[in-house]
């Protein structure tokens, strides 16, 4: 193989997503650059590849990354893949392509499995303008400062998620960036692959009331709406409770969805909510 660094899309679950362009490459490198090697040695077996493999990742990158610069300038051909997917998408190696760069050392894609373009593919939202933000802030309240960064992008969001805290960040979702449609796209192309559709607020009470959800999570939120005026979840329920008290439901919902420029369907099913409770 040509000297270089190869960046590898690996399959996000089912073993069958790789290409014959990435096992050529990764049975032709020298040498493997992964996070896990337990984790890429099940692909490797599988496939009886024998390259010899390497731990790259964020707890030994500023160690490692001058070993493999090392190599690259010395002529090898190096395969860089991630635990699952496409390297750099939220997993390390931005570093090392921004130095094979610097250096003139040949960086090669080969395209594959996404877990952020496969959820983006059955979201069923639109994906001509898409800003993807990673992992939001652990803690809630720098979680709800990020998302109102976000709050008035017309592009389409697309996050990742822990599962432990998917409950807690679609309320705040719902809570900062109001009634917007979303999807939760889970394990995507593994054996217990689910994908829920629906508002932030459904999805936010549904995960509420089950158990903690496990495997990888995609979160995909529609961007804010163009011809519409972004409002806020508690603003609206203020609004809409105020004019319960004096009008019927239809009557409320169409006030408010006129006062606030917010579709009308969307405002009649939260002031039905509303006036069940």
């Amino acid at each position: 193989m040509p000297p270089g660094l190869y960046i590898v899309a690996t399959p996000i679950g089912n073993l069958g997503d790789i290409s014959q362009r990435a096992l050529d490459t990764l049975k032709g490198a020298d040498v493997i650059a992964c996070e896990d090697t337990r984790v890429t040695g099940v692909l490797l077996q599988r496939f009886s590849i024998t390259t010899p493999m390497t731990p790259y990742h964020d707890h030994n990158a500023d160690r490692v990354r001058p070993q493999l610069i090392g190599r690259l300038q010395a002529g090898a051909a190096v395969a860089l893949v991630s635990d699952a997917g496409t390297p750099l998408i939220s997993d390390p190696g931005y570093k090392l392509v921004r130095e094979c760069a610097a250096l003139g050392i040949a960086t090669i894609p080969l395209p594959g499995p996404s877990a952020l373009l496969a959820a983006l593919t059955v979201a069923a939202l639109p994906t001509d303008q898409v800003m993807f933000a990673g992992f939001l802030p652990a803690k809630s309240g720098m979680r709800k400062d990020t998302l109102m960064s976000l709050k008035t992008l017309r592009a389409t969001l697309v996050f990742y998620e822990a599962p432990p805290r998917l409950a807690e960040s679609l309320a705040d979702m719902t809570a900062v960036l109001g009634l917007r449609d979303a999807a939760v796209c889970r394990e995507l192309t593994k054996l217990h692959e689910e994908i829920r559709r629906g508002t932030l607020r459904e999805l936010a009470d549904a995960y509420a009331a089950e158990a903690t959800p496990k495997g990888e999570v995609v979160v995909v939120v529609a961007g804010a709406p163009a011809d519409q005026d972004v409002v806020d979840d508690a603003a609206l329920d203020a609004a809409l409770r105020s004019a319960l008290e004096t009008m019927s439901v239809r009557d409320a919902a169409a006030a408010v969805a006129e006062a606030l420029n917010q579709p009308r369907r969307t405002i009649y099913a939260r002031a039905l909510e509303l006036a069940k409770k």
